[in-house]
């Protein structure tokens, strides 16, 4: 694994030299520049307080490659981190990290969604009163538990990795907003992709834009 975290270093090297335009979404924000690499001890204290085990791709780039930065979108965030700064479990957005992702296959409960056509002729205020009772059950963070946000694509859709359960070291992609919600990202022959292919899938697409 030390040969291909070496190849992303040099990649972004490669990327951050280059004097040929190109229009990579998000590159503008990132600049393909990495923040600085975690110390083992900081990756174990964050392992501690939240009662988990990293899996072993995303650990190792976090010790030897960077923690956040130059990554798919707008890049990676950092570690504990998401695009309004850091995050804590029970802020309602973030999940329990020990407890196992809830998801094997793609989910999207629309169960009982209030239809907004139903409200003509009731009451609005019952209607509204449903309506946001579904909508903080769609949004619960128990949906994502056993994930961390690692990068956002813009307009609230996000992608996580899971880091519990049995699809621990696989990313999700999170279109709940547009009422799609939470799918695991799939790439040509393969059903699920892990933190390193995720990575490396973006950093091949954007070196054949300067090659």
């Amino acid at each position: 694994m030390d040969e291909v975290f070496a190849g992303i270093r040099d990649a972004l090297t490669k990327l951050r030299d280059s004097t040929q335009p190109f229009g990579m979404f998000g590159s503008q924000s990132h600049g393909f520049q990495l923040h600085p690499t975690l110390t083992e001890d900081a990756v174990r204290e964050f392992e501690q307080i939240h009662r988990v085990t990293l899996p072993a791709e995303y650990r190792g780039f976090l010790l030897k490659v960077g923690n956040g930065g130059a990554g798919p979108s707008y890049g990676l965030f950092k570690l504990g981190e998401m695009d309004d700064g850091p995050w804590q479990e029970g802020d309602g957005f973030i999940g329990n990290l020990s407890e196992p992702f809830p998801h094997s296959e793609p989910w999207n409960d629309l169960f009982e969604e209030p239809l907004e056509s139903l409200a003509k002729g009731f009451d609005i205020a019952e209607y509204e009163a449903a309506y946001e009772l579904w909508d903080a059950k769609y949004w619960s963070p128990t949906n994502v538990n056993g994930a961390v946000p690692i990068c956002h694509l813009g307009c609230a859709y996000r992608e996580w990795l899971v880091i519990t359960g049995p699809e621990a070291g696989n990313v999700w992609c999170d279109v709940r907003v547009d009422r799609a919600g939470l799918q695991p990202v799939a790439q040509t022959g393969k059903s699920r992709v892990s933190f390193l292919q995720w990575y490396q899938s973006w950093l091949d697409d954007t070196l054949s834009l300067i090659q």
